[in-house]
């Protein structure tokens, strides 16, 4: 049975309207940069989790290990949040508020609440913690001009986004307190195989 979407209006329609009025009165070269950054920005977190794992060969086999496992826990909570998207089966306010959005408004039935962009950034966030505190403040950052960039072209809420953060860092926090019991051992055996080069950069 699929559950009947609801709307979000009644929680923050009204800020929801004020930040896409925002956005039509703001200079077009703002809109473009920030609808670029909402479609693609997710790519910088890739970038970071590599510059992690790519550091973190430096310091050992295990510390090699624990950046790897930082693309896993965001996997997790992706996952997890995608689950609770049917459950909620709240609609995209663009299907709701008569406003005109920077970006097109998603399929019926790609629901809104939780925002998974701003989970996915916000668990790379917390997970890439574990590995630098430098990398993490500068995912943190990322994953809030995430979330905002995904109000302003109009594609979610604000609960919505607020949700994702915090599920999402919630879900790479402990996924990342699971998964860093894993590299001591598995670093050990794997640094005498042909892997070898994953986790070690040869100076340390």
């Amino acid at each position: 049975m699929t559950a009947l979407a609801l709307s979000g209006a009644s929680v923050d329609g009204p800020l929801y309207t004020d930040v896409v009025d925002l956005a039509h009165r703001s200079p077009a070269r703002l809109d473009d940069a920030i609808a670029i950054w909402s479609a693609y920005g997710l790519a910088v977190f890739a970038l970071l989790m590599a510059v992690g794992w790519w550091r973190a060969r430096r310091n050992g086999a295990t510390a090699a290990m624990t950046a790897l496992t930082v693309p896993v826990a965001v996997v997790v909570a992706f996952g997890v949040n995608s689950a609770v998207k049917p459950l909620v089966a709240e609609d995209r306010p663009c299907r709701h508020l008569a406003f005109r959005t920077l970006e097109a408004c998603p399929v019926r039935g790609d629901w809104s609440f939780p925002s998974n962009h701003t989970a996915v950034a916000f668990a790379a966030a917390v997970a890439l913690f574990f590995v630098s505190r430098r990398l993490g403040v500068v995912a943190s950052v990322c994953a809030l001009a995430m979330a905002a960039s995904r109000v302003w072209v109009g594609v979610h809420y604000p609960h919505d986004v607020v949700a994702g953060a915090a599920l999402g860092g919630a879900a790479g926090f402990l996924a990342m307190l699971v998964l860093r019991r894993w590299p001591t051992g598995l670093a050990g055996r794997l640094s005498g195989s042909r892997l070898r080069p994953l986790l070690t950069s040869g100076t340390a």
